[in-house]
């Protein structure tokens, strides 16, 4: 029981429920939760489709494979958050425009 009293240091300690360190799953986690909320963001307004749809694409991508990968519930969560608003991103940018919307043609 020595490892449950180990106090776990770092800023995504959290995610490391395991008390193993996993940095490529906690990077695809936070990457995808990052461009996650930016196409979500984008996505309000109908100008920046181009932006939300490339970022919520590029976001789905990077959540799956992370889920493939990730090792612990804390990295899951944070991929579905994620990934949820990748995907919100993503829909709203392709009914305002789409990915090329515009541009080619």
């Amino acid at each position: 029981m020595a490892q449950a009293a180990r106090p776990h240091h770092g800023l995504l300690s959290f995610l490391d429920t395991d008390g193993k360190p996993h940095p490529v799953q906690n990077a695809f986690a936070v990457t995808t939760l990052v461009i996650g909320a930016i196409a979500f963001v984008t996505a309000h307004f109908t100008q920046l489709h181009l932006v939300s749809s490339w970022t919520g694409l590029v976001g789905m991508i990077t959540g799956a494979w992370g889920q493939l990968i990730s090792a612990t519930t804390g990295e899951r969560f944070v991929l579905i958050i994620g990934l949820g608003a990748a995907g919100v991103g993503f829909y709203l940018g392709m009914a305002h425009g789409g990915l090329f919307g515009g541009v080619l043609g």
